[in-house]
């Protein structure tokens, strides 16, 4: 079991790191309050590879984003499983935490 611990957390911090990546390879929706006073013709230009490429990166952040919630809730799954100490344990350190 414990190998599955580990294998469900490196996992998890794969997905997201690659979350990370993908949010960041996304261009931003608008630029700011400038874009509300420039030329509209510029907003509806983006045609072609650059609307399929942000498509794709908009799907894979959506997978990733799921990805990384499901192997989250599966290792807290596990964790109360496996060993109740360290769960208690990692619950106790989590609310020193927000008391302080």
């Amino acid at each position: 079991m414990e190998i599955l611990n580990l294998a469900l957390n490196i996992a998890l911090v794969l997905f997201a790191v690659s979350l990370i990546i993908v949010v960041l390879a996304q261009k931003s929706k608008s630029a700011g309050l400038g874009s509300a006073f420039g030329s509209e013709a510029s907003a509806f230009s983006t045609r072609g590879r650059a609307a399929s490429r942000e498509a794709k990166l908009q799907k894979l952040t959506v997978i990733f984003a799921i990805l990384v919630g499901a192997f989250a809730i599966a290792l807290l799954i596990l964790s109360n499983f496996l060993d109740k100490p360290a769960a208690e344990e990692t619950t106790s350190f989590i609310s020193n935490l927000l008391i302080k």
